[in-house]
């Protein structure tokens, strides 16, 4: 296992390397698997991958039949809101892939259901033990990573492979997120963070402060950190990578 940082100019070239490199990714584990399971995150960085994704997608000819889609939280609002994480997404990178719908795996919405914890129960049945290959995420300027927050219950110790949060500190107060040990389920997991409200966070987790969640997830093979200059500000020269 290693963790390695790749720090950018920009958001934007954040957005293109991640959307270049993943293209790679999935081509080379498209050879080798029979399904290939990756878990999406939301934002506006990450929105930017998807829609750069989607651009080569275009042009690349993949067999994307076997291409399941999964995400690491979203909020718990109505199924046409448009802040849902996965409608996002999938808005984007639905231009050009032509991906099946039954391997899009959306958390349930609000529509019919009691609370986000009875959305959590849903995923975590259809999630059962499924292990991602890569799973994309991001980071709050407290650290917090999908829907764990620090000093909250979204991160106290549980079994649980997914749970339902409310009285969330960031809007809205309900939400449904993977918790950290089925984040940690991945091969690779891939942060996208950029902004100079997240240079504090980002340097706390790299000095591994344990307050924040984002310190506790890491991949089984591989830990990719893709950082803008503005989010990387406060990081020592020896955590810069070259391309």
């Amino acid at each position: 296992m290693f963790t390695r940082v790749v720090r950018l100019t920009s958001a934007q070239q954040v957005a293109d390397v991640v959307a270049h490199r993943f293209m790679a990714r999935i081509t080379e584990l498209l050879d080798g698997h029979d399904d290939v399971h990756v878990c999406l995150t939301g934002g506006g960085t990450a929105d930017l991958v998807y829609e750069r994704f989607a651009d080569l997608s275009a042009e690349a000819k993949l067999d994307l039949g076997r291409l399941h889609l999964w995400w690491g939280d979203e909020r718990f609002v109505a199924a046409t809101d448009p802040d849902r994480n996965s409608l996002q997404a999938i808005s984007r990178l639905g231009r050009t892939l032509p991906i099946q719908s039954a391997r899009i795996h959306m958390m349930a919405a609000r529509d019919g259901r009691a609370d986000p914890h009875d959305s959590a129960s849903e995923y975590a049945a259809e999630l059962g033990e499924t292990r991602f290959d890569v799973t994309f995420l991001g980071m709050g300027p407290d650290g917090h990573v999908a829907s764990i927050f620090p000093g909250h219950p979204s991160f106290d110790s549980t079994s649980r492979s997914v749970i339902g949060v409310t009285d969330s500190p960031k809007p809205p107060s309900e939400r449904i997120s993977l918790t950290i040990p089925t984040l940690n389920r991945s091969d690779e997991v891939w942060f996208i963070v950029t902004g100079t409200g997240k240079a504090d966070a980002l340097i706390r987790t790299f000095d591994g402060d344990e307050s924040l969640p984002a310190s506790h997830v890491h991949g089984q093979q591989a830990t990719y950190w893709f950082v803008d200059d503005a989010a990387a500000s406060k990081l020592p020269p020896r955590y810069a990578c070259p391309l």
